[in-house]
């Protein structure tokens, strides 16, 4: 994920760490596990869930308080 310059400015002013590659992983492990379990027919078909979850187009980010644990997930609206 590549951001631009006033993106990492205003990260710096907030002092909020970015989402590390070992939890940006762990939550698109869960969210997996969250659509097998609604989905229960994508189970054997992996490509098709990747494509399923490529499609929700997620992007995580950290929670706008200094101090606050949790990773949100902005979720874009197909164009």
């Amino acid at each position: 994920m590549r951001t631009g310059p006033l993106t990492t400015f205003l990260r710096k002013l907030r002092n909020v760490p970015p989402v590390s590659r070992v939890e940006g992983g762990m939550a698109k492990q869960w969210i997996k596990r969250r659509l097998l379990a609604v989905f229960p027919e994508l189970r054997n078909h992996p490509d098709e869930l990747e494509a399923f979850y490529q499609e929700l187009d997620l992007e995580p980010r950290r929670g706008e308080h200094t101090g606050d644990p949790y990773i949100y997930f902005d979720l874009k609206l197909p164009k």
